[in-house]
């Protein structure tokens, strides 16, 4: 099967979210129905220098299929040696990241900050393209700023290049994560360009989800902070595309120790309780007594400690609809 028709099966798919797509993670969000999952950024030149982290962030287990590692670098040669490593890891697709707003990878040129530099990224991706056998897509903003949108040319170089998507986060750069999503923007770019063009921006529920795919005509939604507030929103979002009358009950507590499980394979206990903790807080955003729940889990000794005062918060709100996006800042920030 090509990668594009996964997107036609089920168009809805994780966003890549730096400190937070990782290897666990992925199997986590692709058993609730992601597309496909892609990795957290890695960086090319790690890989490039033998870093040893750079290289452990390429594990993968075979139920994430399709699976996708996303690159970021700024310098062509240097990523088509990295994309080759890539591919001989068994991946299904590269993902190559013009995205990323934070200092750090723009002001070595990578990340969004290649949006500025067309011949440069066409030349990044003709390098990466020609080097590799599997699919390559990429990630991008609508723009350095608002005086200098230019999704669409990316797209027309992208196409050109053979490029088999485009995922668009509606923010420019210089936005960071502020403002609202231009998904106006992003249907102006589909109805222009002839690559299958993603979108992506404040997706917080299964209803925005599939009513942007519709109206601007999108071959894929990515969805980041929505699905962290409730991983639920992917099986959501399939259900009401395909016009099923189906009710899916939501149970964070389990998710958690589904979480906790997947994360005590791979991480020490420090690192598996920061992840519980983070999940936690983000899963009770919108409910009653969220902000003192989060206390609680902030106080939390341990995995287990955080665990049950989980239990207790999600047990007592299993009559309770979820009231608000009133905590949405909270959520802010992660991914490009």
């Amino acid at each position: 099967m090509k990668l594009t028709d996964h997107l036609k099966l089920n168009p809805f798919v994780i966003a890549p979210m730096a400190g937070i797509t990782d290897h666990s993670f992925r199997t986590f969000i692709r058993n609730l129905d992601s597309s496909v999952v892609v990795s957290e950024l890695i960086s090319a030149n790690g890989l490039e220098y033998h870093n040893e982290r750079t290289f452990e962030m390429m594990g993968y287990d075979e139920v994430q299929r399709p699976v996708g590692l996303q690159l970021f670098g700024d310098d062509p040669e240097i990523l088509a040696r990295s994309a080759q490593i890539v591919e001989s890891k068994g991946v299904d697709f590269i993902d190559l990241n013009f995205g990323c707003p934070v200092p750090k990878v723009t002001k070595k040129g990578a990340g969004s900050a290649m949006l500025k530099d067309l011949v440069m990224l066409q030349k990044v991706l003709s390098a990466v393209v020609k080097a590799v056998k599997i699919p390559v897509t990429i990630k991008v903003r609508t723009g350095w700023n608002h005086e200098t949108l230019n999704a669409d040319e990316v797209g027309h170089i992208a196409y050109n290049e053979g490029i088999t998507w485009m995922a668009i986060h509606g923010r420019t750069r210089s936005q960071n994560y502020e403002g609202k999503a231009n998904w106006d923007y992003i249907g102006e770019v589909k109805a222009k360009v002839k690559i299958p063009v993603l979108g992506n921006g404040d997706v917080l529920t299964a209803d925005e989800a599939v009513s942007w795919l519709k109206k601007y005509g999108l071959d894929g939604i990515l969805i980041g902070r929505g699905a962290l507030r409730n991983p639920y929103i992917f099986k959501e979002s399939l259900a009401l595309y395909q016009g099923r009358d189906e009710k899916i009950e939501k149970d964070f507590y389990n998710l958690l120790i589904t979480l906790n499980e997947l994360y005590a394979l791979r991480c020490s206990d420090r690192l598996r309780e920061i992840q519980l903790r983070k999940f936690a807080a983000w899963f009770s955003t919108g409910y009653p007594d969220s902000a003192q729940f989060r206390k609680k889990l902030f106080q939390s000794p341990n995995a287990d400690s955080i665990l049950e005062e989980s239990r207790i918060y999600f047990s007592n709100l299993s009559a309770i609809k979820f009231k608000s996006h009133e905590e949405e800042k909270f959520l802010m920030g992660g991914h490009g």
